[in-house]
């Protein structure tokens, strides 16, 4: 094992603390200026109020928001899930030609900029679908969000399909059972925690996206983040921005702190 001296472990220590004070004392400013009584964002804060949070609360646009951020994310999960789990099985189990082609293509969407995603998407939905009098709309958001978080479900799932001993869901066979009851006795209880792992992780992906949404979205509908980009640009709503920023926080650290618990407790088996 690898021995450090004092000296190192302290400069390690500082530039940890260094970067992770460089990562979120900005998220931490934005969670206390959304108790701030002032209608502008200020520092110092001269006085803390839950008003712009009751505001908030009660404000109609921001509800809607809230809603479709939350529909998006839950399809765009299932979807994700589904077809991540599919891919990562067929990818452990078969061979066939252009194999690596196709694990390239499924995690080719997470590495590309949002903004490319975001504007292929919207050239397909307008320059092809809509002429051929398919209007797409609202679903058309989720397929958008579920394209780049399929990586999230076939990453986790794939990886735990590789550490699966299969001569158990060969003895259950030969004990009679049959493939559907292999897979939900034996099969899917192995995986299980990697499955729900990577579904929380893209709800929390698609929940917190901007760019693909800004393209993609139907007219008058808006998520929770594109909610807040817009409206960055109305000074005198800055304290109810980040009243919705803390929320989006708040709301993102749940599915990734307990996709990190699963993984975490899958590992220990």
């Amino acid at each position: 094992m690898l021995q450090m001296s004092k000296s190192s472990k302290l400069g390690l220590l500082a530039v940890v603390g260094f970067v992770l004070a460089f990562m979120y004392i900005p998220l931490f400013v934005v969670i206390i200026n959304s108790f701030n009584a002032a209608q502008l964002s200020s520092w110092p804060i001269q006085s803390f109020s839950l008003h712009w949070w009751e505001f908030a609360a009660t404000y109609e646009p921001i509800r809607l928001a809230l809603l479709n951020s939350v529909i998006v994310a839950t399809a765009a999960m299932i979807v994700a899930s589904i077809l991540g789990t599919l891919v990562a099985f067929a990818l452990n189990r078969y061979d066939f030609f252009g194999k690596s082609t196709v694990n390239l293509l499924v995690v080719l969407p997470i590495a590309l900029p949002g903004v490319v995603t975001g504007v292929a998407f919207s050239n397909t939905y307008s320059n092809f679908l809509s002429p051929m009098g398919i209007d797409i709309g609202y679903f058309g958001l989720i397929v958008s969000h579920a394209t780049f978080c399929i990586v999230m479900v076939f990453n986790n799932v794939f990886a735990r399909l590789k550490r699966m001993n299969p001569s158990l869901e060969e003895a259950s066979m030969d004990l009679g059972a049959g493939l559907f009851e292999t897979f939900r006795l034996v099969t899917f209880p192995q995986f299980r925690s990697s499955f729900l792992a990577g579904a929380l992780l893209a709800f929390a992906l698609s929940f917190d996206e901007v760019y693909v949404t800004i393209f993609t979205a139907p007219p008058g509908v808006d998520t929770l983040p594109l909610w807040i980009l817009k409206e960055m640009a109305r000074p005198n709503q800055a304290s109810v921005v980040n009243v919705v920023a803390t929320v989006v926080i708040l709301l993102s650290l749940i599915p990734v702190y307990i996709s990190q618990r699963l993984a975490r407790d899958d590992d220990q088996r």
